[in-house]
């Protein structure tokens, strides 16, 4: 069994950066699939960034690209989601998200991954 536990959320100003990180631990994480999610109130959970495994190219949402960068620490056992040039509409529920099974064609799907963490809260102030 995969734990996910996302930390580093906070309240940052438009144009500001924020940093987040989803340690895992049960198991060793290098060759899942993994993604970062974030869902606004009243709003679906929507896709963010993904890498399928280490090494692989990262994947990401359209109105993240070039401003959010997601990584890997295996050491660590950690995923990061480095953003910058944050606007209000980043302001959401970040979660983070593993599987070991899942295709590329599917990573921006929520329902294709089995473990998940709690969450962390984003706030953008305009």
């Amino acid at each position: 069994q995969v734990v996910l536990v996302e930390s580093g959320g906070g309240t940052v100003q438009a144009g500001g950066s924020l940093s987040l990180a989803c340690a895992a631990s049960g198991r060793t994480v290098s060759r899942y699939a993994m993604a970062w999610f974030r869902q606004a109130p009243g709003q679906e959970r929507t896709f963010v960034a993904a890498t399928k495994h280490t090494g692989a190219t990262p994947t990401y949402a359209e109105s993240v690209k070039g401003r959010f960068t997601i990584s890997r620490d295996n050491a660590k056992n950690t995923v990061y989601l480095h953003m910058n040039s944050l606007k209000p509409e980043d302001t959401a529920v970040y979660y983070c998200a593993a599987d070991n099974s899942i295709i590329t064609s599917s990573l921006r799907q929520p329902n294709q991954y089995d473990h998940w963490g709690q969450g962390t809260q984003v706030t953008v102030s305009s």
